[in-house]
Parts: C-alpha cells; sequence; structure tokens
C-alpha cells in the first residue's frame, strides 16, 4: 500500500486558485486530486502534458509591444502632456 502523506506548498495568484477550483469541482475533483493527475500525466509523457509556446502576433502587434517595451525600459522616450485637451488640440491641429 502505499502512503500519501507527502505535502506540498505552492503559491499561486489568488484568482488562478480560485478559478482552477471551480474548474476542477465542476469535473468532480479537488486541488490535490487534479495536481496529481497533472504530476502523473507528466511522467507518463515524460514532459509537460500540453503544448507550450508563446502566442504568434501580426507584426504590427509585435511592434507595438516591442516599441511599448522599449519604454518601459527608458530604451525611448516619449512625448507627455500637461492634460487630454492639450494632446487632443495637437491632434486637431496635425489635421
Amino acid at each position: 500500500m502505499i502512503s500519501m502523506t507527502t505535502s506540498m506548498t505552492i503559491r499561486m495568484d489568488p484568482e488562478i486558485k480560485k478559478e482552477s477550483q471551480e474548474l476542477f469541482r465542476s469535473l468532480g475533483l479537488d486541488m490535490t486530486t487534479a495536481i496529481n493527475l497533472f504530476l502523473r500525466q507528466s511522467l507518463m509523457h515524460r514532459g509537460l502534458p500540453f503544448e507550450v509556446r508563446q502566442p504568434r502576433y501580426n507584426a504590427e502587434t509585435e511592434a507595438a509591444m516591442q516599441e511599448t517595451r522599449d519604454i518601459l525600459a527608458g530604451r525611448k522616450k516619449v512625448k507627455s502632456y500637461a492634460s487630454a485637451e492639450e494632446a487632443f488640440q495637437e491632434l486637431d491641429a496635425e489635421c
């Protein structure tokens, strides 16, 4: 007989935990059983039991995401305005 007394602590986002518990409950599972299923499937597959990949975006979206990363990292400067009205005035002047 196999003893099942080993415990594990997992840190996770509270919202992810809540949504996962609701999902597993709807499937008739608790969190412990779901995690054990994941671990057993990982062993059977000799890796993750699902495909892990990054989403692909079109070139325009990729460029916008890179621009945002550059701004946040301080590699690119952006113009700022004192108010939304000032920004709209400049936009109107460009038209």
